[in-house]
């Protein structure tokens, strides 16, 4: 069947699955889980045996899989962190779809999932194929807005090739851009991941890959996220 949805929201299982009553749960089994990635232990099977051991459902241990690293990722992350303060007059490479879709979420009222090393990431799934919703206008609005707040000279916004609909998105990106005056540039990459960490500007990105290896990093999404009018449900896992 077609996908009918307008909206980036929340999962008909998220009010039950990430009700606030749950979230002491999951805050332990994401210690527990730390605990043992800490100790060298693979992430895959540490998840099996701390799912299990809190009975949680799937979409529960893809929150805590997304929102987990070691203490020493935490570490190398957050030594070449920039504040956005530090980006005036700079340019900033997007990880488009990664930071696009967490802002839609937010806007829609999805659960987002803030982990150990301080991002948040949404649980919206992209199967090789983006479908602009109804945030999708408001969300690249809000990271204009914080652009000129930041004093952000340019930012490149890098999409995935291979996604389907990523020309039509470019468009849209590209056209609001000229709308608004916002000096925009929109390259379509099979390896978005390749690209960012290759950056030698600083990047914005929640992806553990890139964040791991790139040269620096802006937690943009958490900037922006800090400015809405209206809290986004945000889970926080180190707590």
């Amino acid at each position: 069947m077609p996908d009918l949805r307008s909206h980036r929201g929340a999962h008909p299982e998220d009010a039950q699955l990430f009700n606030r009553d749950r979230w002491p749960v999951l805050q332990n089994a994401a210690r527990e889980l730390w605990w043992l990635l800490d100790r060298g232990y693979a992430l895959r099977s540490s998840l099996a045996l701390v799912g299990d051991r809190h009975e949680l459902r799937q979409r529960q241990r893809l929150a805590l899989a997304r929102g987990s690293c070691t203490a020493a990722q935490v570490g190398s992350r957050a030594s070449r962190h920039v504040v956005p303060l530090a980006l005036q007059g700079a340019e900033l490479w997007i990880d488009g779809y990664n930071q696009l879709i967490t802002l839609e979420a937010a806007l829609a009222g999805g659960i987002l999932i803030r982990g150990r090393d301080g991002c948040c990431r949404d649980m919206a799934s992209l199967h090789g194929s983006y479908r602009r919703v109804e945030e999708t206008v408001p969300a690249l609005k809000l990271l204009g807005a914080w652009q000129a707040v930041a004093g952000v000279s340019t930012i490149r916004w890098i999409l995935d090739r291979p996604v389907a609909n990523s020309g039509r998105l470019r468009a849209l990106i590209e056209e609001l851009a000229r709308e608004s005056g916002w000096n925009w540039i929109v390259a379509l990459e099979p390896s978005p991941d390749a690209v960012l960490t290759r950056s030698p500007a600083v990047v914005a990105s929640s992806d553990s890959v890139v964040l791991d290896r790139c040269e620096r990093w802006c937690n943009v999404t958490d900037s922006i996220l800090q400015r809405l009018d209206q809290e986004p449900e945000v889970l926080v896992l180190a707590s």
